[in-house]
């Protein structure tokens, strides 16, 4: 069955026939680039291929690991237009016109499956499930004695002993978080983690981690993406401006800062 690799496979030479799964995502990520001027771009896979190879390396031998080159990511960044990929949804089709571009739907895709699989559940009328995938959280309903979800939030600093650094209550909602302490690799005594800022080409440096709930796990999870790339009060006019949406920020020295609404969705018994 063809998926994202055959597309990748045929960048440059056919358009790849897939299912409408995989179109309905693409447009979501389509949609997802515009809305975030380009701070989620699925077409990074060329540069987000480099540091994976760089950090895969650096994980399994520690003491060469290495920062990938910055000529090297810049070459490489000269193939993640995202008007180059063309999805006809008439012929089911998508080509990547760049034959050195690569798709990487990891900002994505878990929270679009995760999103998929509770609509289905609530179409047949299932109210009380709370589904964990990858630590993408999604609440169908709330728990079956009438509760909300109480879901805590995961502490960037793990040496601290306090695991987590706040308690949310969800009802239908999404919780995705992001941040610097998933995974990443040492080069001398610095920490270079997964998140790559499309302009930098380096891994984000604006915060430890950050935090989105709305309704749909696929948005959650594009968007704490797209603000963990973003300067603080750029992430805050961005999310103010959506509805539904509320976000929390862990800045580099550990000060919390939050959305307008966030607060409503605290849990005041933790």
């Amino acid at each position: 069955m063809n998926n994202i690799k055959t597309i990748n496979d045929n960048a440059g030479k056919n358009p790849v026939k897939v299912d409408q799964k995989i179109i309905d995502m693409l447009k979501m990520a389509e949609e997802a680039y515009e809305k975030t001027n380009g701070k989620v771009n699925v077409a990074m896979g060329s540069v987000l291929y480099i540091w994976h190879d760089y950090r895969t390396k650096g994980i399994e031998t520690p003491e060469t690991a290495q920062v990938p080159p910055m000529d090297k990511l810049k070459e490489a960044a000269l193939h993640t237009d995202f008007s180059k990929v063309i999805v006809d949804e008439d012929s089911s089709t998508v080509y990547l016109e760049d034959p050195e571009m690569s798709l990487d739907v990891g900002a994505i895709a878990k929270g679009y499956a995760t999103e998929q699989v509770a609509r289905s559940m609530e179409a047949k009328g299932i109210d009380h499930v709370l589904l964990s995938v990858g630590g993408n959280i999604r609440a169908i309903g709330i728990r079956a004695d009438g509760k909300p979800w109480k879901l805590d939030i995961q502490n960037p600093d793990l040496d601290s002993e306090k695991k987590s650094i706040d308690t949310l209550n969800l009802d239908g909602y999404s919780l995705v978080s992001s941040g610097d302490y998933e995974r990443y690799y040492i080069v001398d005594g610095v920490r270079y983690h997964h998140i790559i800022d499309p302009v930098t080409l380096m891994p984000a440096a604006y915060f430890r981690a950050v935090s989105i709930v709305c309704r749909d796990s696929g948005w959650a999870d594009a968007l704490s993406t797209a603000i963990f790339n973003m300067s603080y009060e750029k992430g805050l006019a961005m999310i103010e401006d959506m509805k539904g949406v509320e976000a929390m920020w862990v800045l580099p020295d550990s000060t919390i800062k939050t959305s307008s609404g966030y607060e409503a969705y605290r849990n005041h018994d933790r």
